[in-house]
């Protein structure tokens, strides 16, 4: 594929691909004779690897380590294991910060849902914050 098709594709731009090949978020890319990009399936799947874990908020850096581990091979796999991890609790800790705010707006929602039939607004107490 090329460098067009690849941006098309998942609505990135080329300076953003270009970015993560020289930062290392994704491998060096596979290149023609002529020296320009052309993306293998695998160079695809890095991108979209690399989109995944961006658009949920995992750190350049640490995509550039899990890079760099899985190009020095096999002997990585437990490094690799545990930048995996260590995305995931960072992610599970958004998430849960998500899951606190919607529990609030369905509990507010509630609450003028209930009043809209009855006329009264109340909050129950036991609920931190009105």
């Amino acid at each position: 594929m090329t460098i067009k098709e690849v941006c098309e594709k998942y609505d990135i731009t080329p300076d953003t691909l270009r970015y993560y090949e020289r930062v290392g978020v994704i491998p060096e890319v596979h290149r023609t004779k002529g020296g320009i990009r052309d993306f293998t399936d695998e160079d695809v799947a890095w991108v979209e690897n690399a989109i995944c874990m961006r658009s949920a908020g995992v750190p350049v850096e640490m995509l550039i380590e899990y890079v760099r581990l899985y190009q020095e091979g096999d002997e990585t796999f437990q490094a690799r294991r545990d930048v995996l991890a260590e995305a995931r609790e960072e992610i599970q800790k958004q998430l849960d910060k998500y899951q606190a705010t919607m529990d609030r707006l369905n509990y507010k929602i509630s609450r003028y849902d209930e009043a809209i039939k009855t006329g009264v607004l109340t909050w129950d107490r036991s609920f931190t914050e009105e």
